[in-house]
């Protein structure tokens, strides 16, 4: 995931990768509708959006994909979230992207990151919409997450659990509800986290901060109170059975050690000047 995506849209993403690509990552970064990707020259991954949005044109068409593909259903669906070639032509427009720009993972990310907000995902993390509106505006970006209530779907009125096209001959739910609003949960509940390799990244103190936070973070850290009684310590306990040489030696290894682990914490080098 790129990681400038936040965890809780990253968790989401995660999701609807799985549900409408219908595999993990690595491998939904590069499936097309119908799994048909090893049918293609190159990996939708090396293409270029410009590339992905010419070949897409002809993915849709159904006599074009039943000659060289023996198929007759057609979908320009590509890419982790399945984005059809009509919605990257509009997010090319809306952000006036290149059509040089590598289709990669990392990209489609953002795009798939922009097409969640486009649906409200600011709002419902501030609280502003509640589980089941943003849900049923998910389910109308990608039609195989169900409505979480009752409503007027695309071509008819659509029961808690149907996708919100249910009824135009192609689209239905692929999961249930109750698992969509658990997924939902976890999100609200991991807020605006960075992703740092898959994780939360939670560094003693960030590298970053002012001199203030550095302090701040020091006097709570078990590290550096435990080293700090080690350097004190040490030479009162004076290992007073030994040689006053071999005394000496000892205080002096263990201080050594114990100042080289408190000066190589963020902390301590912020409030040092080092970093």
């Amino acid at each position: 995931m790129d990681r400038t995506i936040p965890r809780g849209a990253a968790l989401l993403l995660d999701f609807v990768y799985r549900t409408d690509a219908g595999s993990p990552p690595p491998d939904c970064y590069e499936t097309i509708f119908g799994n048909r990707q090893n049918r293609l020259p190159k990996p939708i991954t090396k293409m270029t959006l410009g590339e992905l949005i010419d070949a897409q044109r002809n993915w849709s068409n159904k006599v074009w994909v039943k000659h060289y593909w023996g198929y007759g259903t057609a979908s320009s669906a590509s890419g982790a979230a399945q984005f059809m070639r009509a919605t990257l032509q509009d997010l090319s427009r809306e952000l006036g992207l290149s059509g040089s720009l590598v289709f990669d993972a990392d990209f489609q990310d953002r795009l798939a990151y922009h097409l969640l907000k486009r649906r409200g995902y600011n709002e419902f993390m501030a609280g502003n919409i509640d589980r089941t509106e943003f849900g049923k505006r998910l389910a109308q970006e990608w039609a195989s997450l169900p409505v979480l209530a009752d409503t007027k779907g695309s071509e008819r009125s659509v029961r808690r659990g149907q996708s919100f096209y249910a009824g135009d001959g192609l689209n239905k739910s692929l999961v249930k509800p109750e698992t969509v609003e658990a997924v939902l949960d976890r999100v609200k509940a991991a807020r605006r986290a960075p992703i740092v390799e898959g994780k939360v990244d939670k560094p003693d103190v960030p590298i970053t901060g002012t001199k203030k936070d550095a302090a701040k973070s020091l006097s709570t850290s078990k590290r550096f109170w435990t080293w700090f009684a080690t350097i004190i310590g040490t030479p009162l306990a004076a290992f007073g059975s030994l040689d006053w040489r071999v005394q000496l030696a000892l205080v002096a290894v263990v201080t050594g050690v114990g100042v080289y682990a408190v000066t190589s914490m963020p902390q301590v080098r912020k409030l040092l000047g080092l970093t």
